[in-house]
């Protein structure tokens, strides 16, 4: 009896034994695999779309401004149609590739939100932070640009005024983007029309006052190049709350089958994640 209760204690240490080394082999498969071959390659290639994009953005984008404030032939309708229209083709471009970000405040809140992986924002962040200055770095060489041609964003009135335009207008681009990009029951093909048409809306509104901006690399590229920095807070704590926000609000009706109790839920728990955050 005793052999026997010694060779049920001996299977269940084995066994515990083998369970134990499965587990650690699974940890350091899946720490692994972020470091294949294969997955740098993909991940080399999402970092080149996101600054190309973000290049081509900040080069037609600002280049208009710069443009209308030299020559006068652009007009300020036609810098929202610059805007609006690059970042539509740009999403076409390479939006299966990267997800066309473009805007490190909407790669932050794809990650707040588990719609993007973690480990890769901050490279996802260099990328667009690069093409922002890289851009901004061309238009200063080929354009006569001074203080009066300055195509960056600074407040036109008070600080506080331009953080609730950028504020509302990231929020529309974020709720717009989290509809059409990350919704599987919309029309996944109209996302670079939609997406190019809200940022159009926003330079149009949020313009005049902030310089309707809706992206930290936006304004930190021209910032960075021509050495202006007024106001630059307004431009990352703006997009980044409007982004956020906007984003929650989405995902908050887009499980419309779900349970009160279970919505009420999600929102205690995204608060409380927030106030960790910031």
């Amino acid at each position: 009896m005793a052999a026997h209760g010694r060779d049920i204690d001996g299977l269940e240490e084995g066994a515990v034994r083998s369970a134990e080394e499965n587990y650690r082999k699974s940890l350091n498969d899946e720490g692994s695999t972020f470091f294949t071959s294969a997955n740098v390659v993909v991940m080399i290639q999402k970092v080149i779309a996101e600054a190309v994009g973000t290049y081509f953005l900040i080069f037609v984008g600002c280049g208009s401004v710069a443009l209308n404030k030299i020559y006068g032939t652009i007009t300020f309708p036609g810098v929202c149609l610059a805007f609006g229209v690059v970042v539509m083709v740009m999403v076409y471009s390479v939006g299966h590739i990267s997800g066309a970000h473009f805007n490190p405040a909407v790669t932050i809140t794809m990650a707040f939100f588990r719609q993007f992986p973690i480990r890769q924002v901050p490279l996802y962040i260099l990328a667009q932070l690069l093409g922002a200055i890289l851009a901004s770095g061309t238009l200063y060489l080929l354009l006569d640009v001074d203080d009066e041609s300055f195509f960056g964003t600074t407040p036109v009135g008070s600080h506080i005024q331009s953080l609730v335009m950028e504020f509302i207008a990231s929020f529309l681009l974020m709720f717009v983007i989290s509809g059409v990009a990350t919704d599987n029951r919309a029309i996944g093909e109209m996302a670079g029309i939609a997406i190019g048409m809200t940022l159009l809306i926003g330079v149009l509104i949020a313009g005049p006052i902030s310089g309707g901006s809706m992206n930290p690399a936006r304004t930190i590229g021209p910032a960075l190049i021509l050495h202006k920095y007024t106001g630059i807070w307004v431009y990352i704590a703006g997009p980044l709350l409007g982004t956020v926000l906007g984003g929650f609000v989405y995902n908050l009706i887009r499980f419309t089958d779900k349970p009160l109790k279970e919505v009420a839920k999600s929102s205690a728990t995204f608060l409380k994640s927030a106030s960790r955050v910031f």
